[in-house]
């Protein structure tokens, strides 16, 4: 469904742009001075000046900017790029959009048995996290069916050539559950979570594994350890190369307690078979044939659809806490519904025509790469996201995105990062190691709405935090 747009707010958004455009143009902002905190904060963090782009603009476009620096350059955005995967998602298809993953038998059911095949096509569904997974088995065995006596066969066709993308490609670490590669059969983000528990009084810990993986042998227990907890990561010295076998040649250090550590499974390709089969055989249930991979027989009509949370909610989990395979969900799947294609390049040329039609041709348009920001690629400048910010903040949709983002000193990536003011800011972050920043809505004290965007690129771009926390606050500080 695509909301329709109110022709009550174009007059307003042509306002905004062109009060905008004549700030750009007189070249006032490439003269205006820092605060002296955001200044300070620069200086001692040895982050020139050179390396950031600044914006703080009215919410409602009406007034020209209180700050911009350097905010038509083109900069790497990290994961401040989820902004606009997600503000484009709201308002295409709606805040109550959701996924159904359908679920097919090919056969007859008898005495709990199904005699034939058993098909889960997957269709994007970005939260088909276990206990989800969970409730569709669930449904199946609703339905009289113990054993299936043929295949269960995952349908992950939906999306093209995602399942062969490389998790170690964006920065060696493909054991790091952020770098999962999107699939149209999104299981539990293919990862595991281990949680090592030690006996009281023993001198052992056990380990629990969520969820089981069916034909992979799990060490069910680890040697507890004297000395400081540390870094016990390390000190339980994993073995997780041979996809069949996860091992631990270390011991656990017994001060540390409870511990729990999600990892990627070492063979992303064969999770969903893996999870599923495990998962299924938990829950009493049987499979005369094999797991395996492959495509709904024409003309197969669904026993149910099992059905996602609203994209509202999805839209919350990203970018509270910056997910970004969810993101790269909820990016081709906009290249689903707009172009009926599930690939990146389909996804690139809807978000381009929603820029092109929705936030307009003034500024640069964004180079969008996967929608989630992990990327070297892809690149926003300030005015153009302050500009899309400001549209959002007069759309129909502007409550769920707003709500979407970290409150400062309250929740998500912003839990830990009150603002001194004791003002209040919902704001998205973003860090790669040579990119970050904040972008959003900063609440001043005069009761004024704020656009804010702050982004330094480089080598040392993670210092300018304090600069940014700065700004923020002297943007509250608006009475």
């Amino acid at each position: 469904m695509v909301l329709p747009r109110l022709s009550f707010l174009r007059p307003v958004c042509a306002l905004s742009l062109s009060v905008l455009a004549a700030f750009f143009a007189s070249g006032a902002y490439a003269q205006q001075a820092f605060p002296a905190e955001v200044e300070t904060a620069l200086a001692r963090a040895k982050v020139p000046r050179d390396s950031v782009t600044m914006l703080v603009a009215d919410a409602e476009g009406l007034r020209p900017p209180r700050l911009a620096w350097r905010s038509q350059v083109p900069v790497n955005p990290a994961s401040i790029m989820k902004v606009v995967t997600t503000y484009a998602a709201l308002d295409l298809l709606g805040p109550a959009y959701s996924w159904n993953t359908p679920v097919y038998v090919d056969g007859t059911v008898s005495n709990g048995v199904l005699n034939g095949n058993l098909y889960i096509k997957g269709q994007g569904d970005p939260k088909l996290v276990l206990e989800r997974v969970w409730l569709l088995l669930r449904r199946v065995q609703g339905l009289g069916i113990t054993t299936v006596s043929g295949d269960i066969v995952l349908d992950r066709s939906t999306f093209e050539n995602t399942a062969e993308n490389d998790p170690a490609a964006f920065d060696g670490e493909p054991l790091r559950p952020y770098n999962a590669s999107p699939d149209a059969l999104l299981v539990n983000f293919k990862s595991v979570n281990m949680t090592f528990t030690p006996e009281r009084g023993g001198q052992l810990a056990r380990i629990n594994y969520e969820p089981p993986l069916a034909s992979v042998s799990m060490q069910p227990t680890i040697a507890l350890a004297p000395g400081e907890c540390g870094d016990w990561r390390t000190a339980i010295r994993p073995d997780f190369s041979d996809p069949n076998r996860i091992r631990f040649n270390g011991g656990l250090p017994a001060a540390c307690g409870e511990k729990s550590w999600a990892v990627a499974y070492a063979d992303p390709r064969t999770y969903g078979l893996r999870a599923v089969g495990g998962m299924w055989a938990e829950m009493g249930g049987r499979v005369g044939g094999q797991m395996r991979d492959g495509r709904v027989p024409p003309g197969l009509k669904p026993v149910f659809e099992f059905a996602s949370p609203p994209l509202a909610e999805v839209v919350r989990d990203i970018n509270k806490y910056s997910n970004n395979v969810m993101a790269q969900q909820v990016f081709l799947t906009l290249g689903l519904a707009q172009k009926n294609r599930g690939t990146f390049e389909a996804s690139r040329n809807a978000l381009g025509q929603w820029w092109r039609d929705r936030i307009g041709t003034g500024e640069a348009q964004p180079v969008f790469d996967n929608g989630s920001g992990l990327s070297r690629e892809e690149r926003i400048s300030a005015a153009a996201l302050g500009k899309m910010l400001q549209v959002a903040w007069r759309s129909p949709v502007m409550p769920e995105l707003v709500s979407s983002l970290p409150a400062s000193g309250v929740d998500g990536t912003l839990k830990r990062r009150a603002l001194r003011s004791g003002g209040a800011a919902h704001l998205k972050t973003g860090t790669l190691r040579d990119s970050s920043g904040v972008a959003g809505y900063v609440h001043g004290a005069s009761g004024r709405r704020y656009v804010l965007v702050a982004i330094a690129n480089g080598e040392n771009a993670g210092a300018a935090r304090a600069a940014f926390d700065a700004l923020v606050d002297w943007a509250y500080q608006d009475n």
